[in-house]
């Protein structure tokens, strides 16, 4: 049988290393020997064993004392430190545990005790009014309450949980994998470290019921469609001990039949008569927050762009607002009296006779010369 390689050797530390220096070698040795990693060969896993055998040793302050004075016959003729290889394998989880996946070793899984209570999501639809001001606004919701009858505790009157015996009421159970000791939520408590014998008769012993409630949201103003709001401690009720969850209000836009909205800007299109864009004209255009007078200037053209400055929507992170885009056209008449029509073919007559008159033929092919 070969002899036992010195520990300091093994991990590569001198023998005045501190403990974080210690630490911070073993978990490079067993990141780079770990049986996962290097599948099939037994060197490597030999050489994980040693790391472990030396750590087991070299973390522990009086073993460590002890080892330094006698060597490997400290600890007997094997010169292993017997039973007690994997007392540290938290600290080889959290060198590279997620890297392989552990999901539940040493409590990084459910959490024992105690669990907080659920989040909870509802779609709140608003109109761009609204959106525009800002509201407060009651809404009516069912969530978990704790039960009336037990005060939460899931107990019947005059009995009290017990501690579980299949965890001891630690809220876990551990289970051996290889070379690893893995802890789960235990099965019959569910991570709380006690057991109900007697449960409620009304809440069956889960400490909660569904109730309506009604809750006040003050909506700030400026929220986009999709934007979620999360409100603290609004949600279902957690165990006894624990909080409540948290309550998520997602922006639903109502549509608007006259504004389109782009971020804080809003966007209408307005039909005018022939003669307005023609001459000119001031007119009186809707906002959100009443009317507001803008000025067409002689000779528009149909789909022309105006843009009133600050009569969009506000910023919802600053103090100031969009604009209203406002996109004109001409509205043509469905039905004319004899008068318009003469009107409207002398008006023809005078533009091609000034030249202004051009063909639709004539005005395409102008596109393209």
């Amino acid at each position: 049988m070969s002899a036992k390689r010195d520990y300091y050797e093994v991990l590569g530390v001198a023998r005045g290393a501190s403990e974080d220096e210690v630490k911070k070698a073993y978990r490079k040795a067993a990141m780079q020997f770990h049986p996962d990693r290097n599948p099939g060969d037994k060197q490597a896993e030999e050489r994980f064993k040693e790391c472990a055998d030396a750590y087991a040793v070299l973390s522990d302050e009086q073993k460590r004392k002890q080892y330094d004075q006698f060597g490997h016959q400290a600890f007997g003729q094997g010169g292993g430190y017997d039973g007690q290889r994997f007392t540290n394998m938290e600290d080889i989880f959290s060198a590279f545990g997620d890297v392989f996946g552990f999901g539940e070793a040493f409590g990084r899984g459910r959490r024992s005790g105690p669990q907080p209570g659920r989040d909870l999501k509802i779609d709140l639809e608003l109109s761009l009014e609204e959106i525009d001001s800002g509201i407060e606004r009651t809404i009516a919701l069912k969530r978990a309450e704790a039960c009336t009858t037990c005060k939460g505790s899931g107990a019947k009157a005059g009995t009290q949980p017990v501690v579980c015996t299949t965890c001891g009421g630690r809220g876990q159970v551990h289970r051996n994998q290889g070379f690893f000791t893995l802890a789960a939520a235990c099965p019959r408590c569910r991570g709380a470290g006690n057991f109900i014998e007697h449960p409620c008769a009304d809440c069956r012993g889960a400490g909660k019921q569904s109730e309506k409630s009604e809750i006040k949201l003050k909506i700030p103003a400026g929220v986009e469609d999709g934007m979620r709001l999360r409100v603290p401690q609004q949600g279902d009720a957690g165990d006894q001990g624990a909080p409540r969850g948290d309550l998520y209000v997602v922006v639903r836009e109502r549509e608007h039949r006259v504004f389109q909205r782009n971020g804080s800007d809003l966007l209408c299109e307005l039909p005018f008569a022939f003669q307005q864009l023609a001459l000119g004209d001031k007119v009186e255009i809707p906002t959100l927050r009443g009317r507001a007078e803008m000025s067409i200037p002689a000779g528009t053209q149909s789909g022309k762009v105006f843009r009133l400055r600050n009569q969009g929507l506000p910023e919802l992170e600053g103090s100031g607002r969009g604009d209203q885009l406002v996109r004109v056209f001409i509205e043509v008449p469905e039905k004319l009296t004899e008068r318009q029509k003469e009107l409207l073919r002398e008006f023809g007559s005078i533009e091609s006779t000034r030249g202004g008159n051009k063909t639709f033929f004539e005005k395409i092919s102008s596109y393209f010369s």
